[in-house]
């Protein structure tokens, strides 16, 4: 027979409840605040070329773009370390110290013939 699963009280329930709080107060402080109306860029502003000139300090550009400039290398930061996470943890750990077992063998695959076929031989056809 099952029984019906009771409700834990207790407090583990604080920090859910905190976040609850916390979630209403962002919500309240969005609604009631007053944002400007959007504007749009002119029709011959060259947003691209812009946020270059703001790259190297340059005061040439059509629009202020120092604001670009830090969305475009927060997003460059934030992908260089995705790829070195990944490129981390692609890697193949060895289970020895010393041993090329999962990881780079530069023989031009005889290591791998050898195994594959028994062979005990390190000649292979047509070298002298």
């Amino acid at each position: 027979m099952t029984t019906k699963p009771e409700l834990n009280l207790g407090s583990h329930l604080v920090p859910g409840l905190a976040a609850v709080a916390l979630f209403v107060v962002m919500v309240a402080a969005f609604l009631s605040a007053s944002l400007p109306d959007p504007t749009g860029f002119g029709a011959d502003a060259n947003i691209t070329a812009s946020i270059g000139y703001a790259m190297f300090n340059l005061d040439f550009g059509d629009v202020a773009s120092e604001s670009f400039l830090v969305a475009f290398i927060v997003i460059a930061v934030a992908l260089d370390v995705a790829l070195d996470g990944a490129v981390l943890l692609a890697r193949r750990e060895s289970s020895e110290p010393g041993s090329t077992e999962g990881g780079l063998v530069s023989d031009g695959g005889r290591r791998l013939k050898q195994t594959l076929t028994g062979s005990g031989d390190d000649e292979t056809e047509g070298e002298n």
